[in-house]
């Protein structure tokens, strides 16, 4: 138990491994800024990790490149315009929704969709089940039917 107590608090604490200690800044508002832009935005190596909690000497830049641009008096809006200027859409968690990025946002409606068109398409094609009481014998089936269960009644030993 104390090993699962301990690996849990390890996965929590994993993001704070990620910021050295000489990238953080002293004023404690910027550094609440620089985590939350940090946290925003795509780990060009890694992908899809945060900056805030990426290993790579890429992140780190991008951390230390963040903190110089709040630190110069920048506004956040202005440091996510820096980054897409430099690296693409591609580099915020969330980008903006305009032409460009449309098949980003819209793929997953679409997808759905056809998914579920298909899924109606086969099910209205699928044959209905009959149900019994919608079937009825004919008269030669019956006399066939209790036949057997006679002859089935007689073979029967117990």
């Amino acid at each position: 138990m104390k090993r699962l107590i301990a690996a849990f608090l390890i996965v929590l604490a994993a993001p704070l491994w990620a910021v050295e200690p000489d990238e953080v800044l002293a004023d404690p508002v910027l550094e609440e800024r620089a985590r939350a832009i940090s946290a925003n935005v795509r780990c060009v190596v890694c992908q899809n990790e945060p900056i805030d909690s990426s290993n790579a000497g890429v992140a780190r830049d991008l951390r230390i490149l963040i903190r110089e641009r709040l630190t110069a008096g920048d506004s956040d809006q202005e440091v996510y315009d820096f980054l897409v200027a430099r690296y693409g859409d591609y580099v915020l968690f969330k980008p903006p929704f305009k032409p460009s990025t449309y098949a980003l946002w819209l793929a997953p409606f679409v997808i759905l969709g056809v998914g579920g068109g298909a899924a109606l398409w086969v099910l209205a094609r699928r044959p209905r089940r009959v149900r019994a009481e919608d079937q009825s014998l004919s008269a030669e089936e019956e006399q066939a039917l209790t036949k057997l269960l006679n002859d089935d009644k007689d073979r029967d030993p117990t």
